[in-house]
């Protein structure tokens, strides 16, 4: 009997983190960036998760059966409003749950990021009764505190005024930086053949020194943009959680900066072996002219030499 009551002492308490979790409102976001700004603000208040991988592009993500299973168990579902499958999602899994689209459709600057976090604090006080008005605050502040160390990071590692070429999904962070963006492409399946040459042609008049991929919407185009202007590629990242120490869109963008930083610097270590390389080959062009001109000239010598002494022996042939 002791042994009996034990074990059903031991399996309740085992149960009583489970129902406690299983007790918080939970809310489904279609992406990381909606998931992290949730976890940000009420991370212990609600059970959060998300659908699209970072590595995918939402709107061209298939949907799963495990997340038919998520709509189903949510109190509420955050979405940015360009999900395709959204609709179709919650009408296979029945769910009840409010469906708010629109939030955070820009991230990619400290403004449009604060109003992300704002629609996504008044979100959860409509639909769950959550007031999350002074982790919000808290957030804010980050936000603006990460902007700052941005700002300081950009001109300490020389972005202002470097021509780019650019994903468009990646504009407005790479302008927010201080680059140069003089040519920009969009999903690559879009891209037709005069869209390509028309960037490679702006790029090359501008000698662009990097090529900006937007890494969900993948890396081939822009490695091909890159090897014609003779560029270097690098690729961000547009979703948290891409990377463990990314979590959440601040920390996406200190470690995006960061990969600039390096590929900047890639491009003009590269930039500075070809102009040296340049002036090596003007160099030996100048030499070996000067040669050929010495050379004709000590020729030309040689032959005005014999042809003194040639004239020279005929006058004294003339005088005897």
């Amino acid at each position: 009997m002791l042994v009996a009551s034990t074990v059903l002492l031991l399996l309740s308490l085992a149960l009583v983190p489970a129902t406690a979790h299983s007790e918080r409102p939970r809310v489904v976001a279609t992406t990381t960036v909606i998931a992290s700004v949730v976890e940000d603000l009420a991370g212990d208040l609600v059970a959060v998760e998300y659908i699209a991988m970072p590595s995918v592009c939402p709107a061209h993500y298939d949907v799963k059966p495990s997340d038919v299973e998520k709509l189903a168990r949510a109190s509420l579902v955050l979405a940015h409003g360009i999900e395709p499958w959204v609709d179709k999602l919650v009408s296979a899994s029945g769910s009840t749950a409010p469906v708010v689209k629109g939030v955070c459709k820009s991230w990619s600057t400290p403004d449009a990021l604060k109003q992300c976090y704002t629609q996504v604090a008044e979100a959860l006080k409509s639909y769950l009764n959550l007031s999350v008005g002074e982790r919000l605050s808290r957030s804010l502040q980050a936000i603006d505190s990460v902007s700052s160390w941005l700002k300081s990071f950009s001109k300490g590692s020389g972005f202002e005024g470097v021509p780019v070429v650019v994903m468009k999904w990646q504009k407005p962070f790479v302008s927010y930086l201080g680059f140069r963006v003089v040519a920009e492409y969009g999903p690559p399946e879009t891209v037709s053949f005069k869209e390509f040459s028309d960037v490679v042609n702006n790029a090359s008049k501008a000698r662009a020194l990097l090529v900006i991929d937007n890494m969900p919407s993948g890396i081939e185009l822009g490695v091909k943009i890159a090897t014609e202007i003779g560029a270097v590629e690098v690729a961000l990242h547009n979703f948290p959680k891409a990377a463990p120490e990314i979590s959440n869109v601040t920390d996406m963008w200190v470690y995006n900066a960061k990969l600039l930083a390096s590929a900047l610097k890639a491009a003009n270590t590269s930039r500075t072996l070809e102009a040296l390389q340049s002036q090596v080959l003007e160099l030996r062009n100048r030499v070996s002219s000067l040669t050929t001109y010495l050379t004709t000239s000590i020729a030309l010598n040689i032959i005005l030499a014999v042809g003194l002494v040639m004239l020279a022996a005929r006058l004294r042939g003339v005088k005897k």
